[in-house]
């Protein structure tokens, strides 16, 4: 298949700059996979979809505030993005300008309190960077100094750091945000769960290479960033339970299907698994274990609408999105959502 299969014109207006102030009160589409149908609801509704017996799977990672700007000694301004915790303080970052950050050049943040040293260039232009501080440990410090990692397209200040965090974010790892879950309170997560549907977390750290676009014009030549995850027992267990009892297993977010189908076995079974993922799902791709998924609305040609379109099926998930668009949904990290089952 060609990228531009998934290519539609999306108006710029469109995209979400800011949250709205009440969580749960986003827009919600519905799209029903198999006949095509369309509703107009609000998020809250996403109770009428959800049923006793199902099993509603969330990514409970942890944005990390690792968005630095820093100096050379010779004054010279750099950003770090810090990606992934190699261990020993050691990351690897993105670094712009990345001509400013050779091997053996030192920087320093927020007037000294954390510096870094470039260890190695990577192929993919990445730096390794060993970080030194005082206090008990850098995330003490990113607390501190640190920005969120906001996607580029957003260009507003962020007021409120934790309006880029699900309410049930607690595993420390990503840099970004799956965004799906951003629409869930607490509130309306207690009444999914008094309605008899089963809430169960997987984690799976969020890479940047979740912004990188598909550059390759035959989508089957693109290779996917690497992301880790994992699968408690306790959520593998609840899982093969709704299962075998035939309820269904609804995925929050493209990250916690990823999760799913990188995990499960032929027949959509798990057991506790940590690992890592690189799984690329496009339409032509069978699902093993999820029967139905919450997702924001992505990027043309991403490869987010490639795996939406695997699952809901291409027309319908661009006739969706075309019709989105003509009803000025919000679109992206702080958008609207919908809900394909």
């Amino acid at each position: 298949m060609k990228k531009s299969d998934f290519y539609f014109d999306l108006p710029k207006e469109l995209i979400a700059q800011d949250p709205i102030p009440d969580r749960d009160k986003s827009r919600l589409l519905h799209l029903d996979r198999f006949s095509g149908n369309l509703e107009h609801k609000t998020f809250y509704d996403v109770l009428d979809y959800l049923m006793p017996g199902d099993c509603l799977v969330l990514n409970n990672t942890k944005v990390i505030p690792a968005r630095l700007y820093g100096t050379k000694p010779t004054g010279a301004r750099v950003e770090f993005l810090m990606l992934n915790n190699l261990g020993d303080d050691k990351w690897e970052c993105i670094t712009g300008p990345g001509r400013k950050a050779k091997v053996g050049d030192s920087f320093s943040f927020g007037e000294g309190i954390l510096n870094a040293e470039v260890l190695e260039v990577l192929a993919n232009g990445n730096r390794i960077a060993k970080f030194s501080y005082k206090e008990s440990n850098i995330y003490e410090v990113l607390d501190k100094i640190g920005e969120m990692p906001l996607p580029h397209y957003i260009t507003h200040e962020l007021k409120d750091r934790e309006r880029y965090q699900t309410v049930y974010a607690k595993e420390l790892g990503s840099a970004a945000a799956p965004t799906a879950g951003l629409h869930f309170t607490p509130e309306l997560l207690k009444k999914i769960e008094e309605k008899g549907v089963t809430v169960a977390y997987v984690t799976l750290h969020v890479g940047i290479g979740t912004f990188r676009p598909v550059k390759a014009e035959n989508i089957e030549d693109h290779e996917m960033h690497s992301e880790h995850y994992y699968v408690p027992a306790e959520t593998a267990e609840k899982l093969n339970k709704t299962k075998k009892n035939g309820g269904r297993i609804i995925a929050v977010g493209t990250t916690s299907c990823r999760t799913l189908e990188s995990a499960s076995d032929t027949n959509g079974y798990l057991s506790e698994c940590d690992a890592s993922t690189n799984i690329f799902i496009y339409p032509g791709y069978k699902f093993r274990c999820i029967d139905g998924l919450i997702t924001n609305f992505h990027l043309p040609e991403s490869t987010l609408i490639m795996l939406v379109s695997a699952f809901a099926g291409r027309e319908n998930a661009l006739n969706a999105y075309n019709t989105a668009i003509a009803e000025k949904y919000r679109f992206f990290s702080f958008g609207d959502s919908m809900i394909i089952i």
